[in-house]
């Protein structure tokens, strides 16, 4: 995390590398880097799986403008709320509920997203980061 710099974060958090609504919300993150950064906001994407993994993930789909991080141990996940029961095909099992949180310059969360729809969430996240 030596790229991080003062001021604000959006904490991203995603259920699964290379997964198709993933691959989709960090390539958008990764896309608008340069206005996160000009609006002196770190954009870091995180999820349970491995820094091998996301090593992988960032080098198949040119990721090189995001941090990803790994809570491997859930305890992250669990400290902001996200790791939940979900449903899927009527099989209920535990994972990440896709959630982004707006931390301001001070480390107060600002703003909070739950159960993210993917498409044009990185653009409104973004307006946020700025009106701050």
């Amino acid at each position: 995390l030596s790229a991080l710099r003062p001021g604000k974060v959006v904490l991203y958090f995603y259920p699964k590398d290379d997964t198709p609504g993933c691959t989709l919300e960090a390539q958008d993150f990764n896309g608008l880097q340069a206005e996160f950064a000009a609006a002196g906001t770190t954009v870091i994407g995180l999820s349970k799986d491995s820094v091998k993994s996301h090593d992988k993930f960032c080098k198949k789909h040119g990721l090189g403008g995001i941090i990803l991080a790994s809570d491997e141990t859930g305890t992250t996940s669990e400290d902001y709320g996200v790791w939940l029961e979900k449903s899927m095909y009527g099989k209920t099992y535990m994972g990440i509920e896709r959630t982004t949180v707006l931390i301001d310059g001070s480390g107060k969360v600002a703003k909070v997203w739950n159960k993210v729809s993917v498409k044009g969430h990185a653009e409104e996240v973004l307006a946020a980061a700025k009106a701050l």
